[in-house]
C-alpha cells in the first residue's frame, strides 16, 4: 500500500487553537538550555549554569532511594497510584514534617503529584477564578505563566538586590486588599536567597490581619502559596522559616509546596507534595486526578522508605549540600575577587537553594545595550552559560543573572572563573 504522506499543518497552524494557547509563552530557561545543549553537542567548551536542574555524575539520588524504586517495580508496584498518593507516602510526609519542620498535619491535608510543578498549578486552578488578582515578587519562577492558565490577573511586586530580590511585608501590604493570592518562594529561583524569619512573620500578620478583615466582611479569604521546595538546602547563617510557626491561624490560609527533587537531586524521580487546607487539598487532588499529574507508583513507595531513614537522609544531605556549598563558595570567592579588582561584577552571598545572584555591569560597554546581550557577549567570550532574571519576570537592562551550580563539575567552576575574568577585562578595558 502506497505511503499516505499527512498534511498534519495546513495554511494556518495555529488558527484552531485556544486564546489561552495562543498567548502561552514556552519557558525562556528551557529555550536557552536547550540552546546550550545544542551548542555542547557540536563540540563547544562550556560550563553551562543554565537549567536548575542536576548532574547525576555529579549529583547522584540517595542509594536508598535508586534501590528502593528498583525493589518497588520488581514487587509489582505498577499501576495507578490513589488520587492523592500512595498511603504510606503521605503518612511519611506526615512523619516527616512532624519530626523535621515540627507541624502536625492531618493525612486529609497531604496531597502528592508528581513534582512540585502540578502541585502550584493545581493550587492556583483551585483557588484563582478569571479576572482574580496573584501578587508574586519578580524575580520569581513561572507564577507569570500560572496566571495566564487560570486567566488571573498577575501583580508582578518588583524586588532589588538590597532586599535579596525577596518581598517584604511592606511591598506586599498595599496588594493584600485586593489579592486572592499571593505567592511566595524560599529560598528563593532564582536568586539563592532566604527570607529572614522576622520578615515571614510580618508576612503572616499582615495576612493574618486581612484575614480577619474579610471574615468579619463575609468575604473570601486570601491564601499564600508558600513554594518551599529548597527549604533543606540553606548555608552559612541562613535558616527556612515557615509562616505558620511564627502566626499559626496563617494555616487556614496556606498551601505549602515540597518534595523530593531539590534537596535529593531527583528533579527526574518526580516526587511532590502539597499541605493545606483539607477542602483545598481535596480540590486540587480532584484536578490533580483529571490530569493524572501523579507521581509514579514505585517511586512513591521508595520515598516513603527514604522519608523514613532518618540516619540515610541525613547522610546523603551532608555531601549533598557539601557538594553544592563548595561551587557555590567557589563562584563567591571568585567574584568578590574581581569586585575587589575593580572589575564591574557584583554578587549576593550564597545563601540558599542551587543558585548565585550575579550582576554584571556590562550595559554600555563594548556596544552591549541588552541583557541579552551581555549574555552572548559572555558565553562567546568565556564560555559561560547562564540565564537573565528577566526569564523570572524582573524588567530593565539591568545585568542581574542567574548561576545554577547543580550541572557542573568543581573543575568546571575553576576553569570557568579565569575566563570570565578574563572576558570582563576586556569589556572594561
Amino acid at each position: 500500500m502506497e505511503k499516505l504522506h499527512l498534511d498534519l499543518d495546513g495554511p494556518d497552524p495555529r488558527r484552531g487553537l485556544s486564546s489561552m494557547a495562543r498567548g502561552l509563552i514556552g519557558s525562556e530557561i528551557l529555550r536557552i538550555g536547550s540552546e546550550i545543549r545544542t551548542a555542547v553537542s557540536a563540540g563547544q567548551k562550556i560550563a553551562n549554569f543554565t537549567v536548575g536542574d542536576f548532574s547525576s555524575k555529579e549529583f547522584p539520588i540517595p542509594d536508598r532511594l535508586r534501590d528502593g524504586t528498583l525493589k518497588a517495580l520488581a514487587a509489582g508496584e505498577t499501576n495507578y497510584p490513589p488520587a492523592d498518593g500512595v498511603l504510606r507516602l503521605r503518612e511519611a510526609v506526615r512523619e516527616f514534617w512532624r519530626d523535621h519542620l515540627h507541624l502536625e498535619v492531618p493525612l486529609e491535608s497531604i496531597v502528592i503529584a508528581g513534582g512540585s510543578r502540578p502541585v502550584i498549578y493545581a493550587a492556583y486552578r483551585a483557588l484563582v477564578e478569571p479576572g482574580e488578582t496573584v501578587v508574586y515578587p519578580v524575580p520569581s519562577w513561572n507564577n507569570n505563566h500560572y496566571c495566564h492558565l487560570v486567566g488571573a490577573k498577575g501583580v508582578p511586586l518588583e524586588t532589588d538586590p538590597e532586599h535579596g530580590f525577596l518581598p517584604t511585608a511592606a511591598s506586599l501590604k498595599p496588594h493584600l486588599r485586593t489579592a486572592r493570592l499571593i505567592a511566595l518562594n524560599t529560598p528563593l529561583n532564582p536568586a539563592g536567597t532566604v527570607l529572614s524569619p522576622e520578615e515571614v512573620r510580618h508576612i503572616a500578620e499582615a495576612v493574618a490581619d486581612e484575614n480577619r478583615r474579610r471574615t468579619k466582611a463575609g468575604e473570601k479569604p486570601l491564601y499564600v502559596l508558600y513554594d518551599q521546595v529548597y527549604w533543606m538546602l540553606t548555608f552559612g547563617t541562613a535558616r527556612h522559616e515557615m509562616p505558620v510557626h511564627a502566626v499559626p491561624e496563617t494555616a487556614r490560609y496556606t498551601i505549602f509546596v515540597d518534595g523530593i527533587s531539590k534537596s535529593f537531586a531527583a528533579t527526574g524521580v518526580r516526587v511532590g507534595w502539597g499541605v493545606g487546607p483539607r477542602a483545598v487539598i481535596a480540590a486540587m487532588k480532584d484536578v490533580l486526578g483529571h490530569v493524572g499529574a501523579w507521581a509514579p507508583r514505585a517511586e512513591q513507595v521508595a520515598t516513603a522508605e527514604l522519608l523514613r531513614d532518618p540516619p540515610a537522609m541525613a547522610a546523603y544531605l551532608r555531601e549533598h549540600k557539601g557538594r553544592l556549598q563548595q561551587r557555590l563558595d567557589l563562584l563567591d570567592a571568585g567574584f568578590s575577587r574581581m569586585a575587589a579588582a575593580g572589575l564591574p561584577v557584583r554578587h549576593i552571598p550564597p545563601q540558599g537553594a542551587i543558585y548565585l545572584s550575579v550582576q554584571f555591569a556590562l550595559i554600555g560597554k563594548r556596544g552591549l545595550r541588552t541583557n541579552d546581550q551581555v549574555r552572548e557577549y559572555l558565553l562567546d567570550e568565556a564560555g559561560l552559560a547562564v540565564v537573565p532574571f528577566q526569564a523570572f519576570g524582573l524588567n530593565g537592562e539591568n545585568g542581574w543573572f542567574r548561576f545554577s551550580v547543580g550541572a557542573v563539575s568543581v573543575r568546571d567552576v575553576e576553569e570557568a572563573l579565569p575566563r570570565i575574568e578574563a572576558a570582563l577585562r576586556k569589556a572594561h578595558g
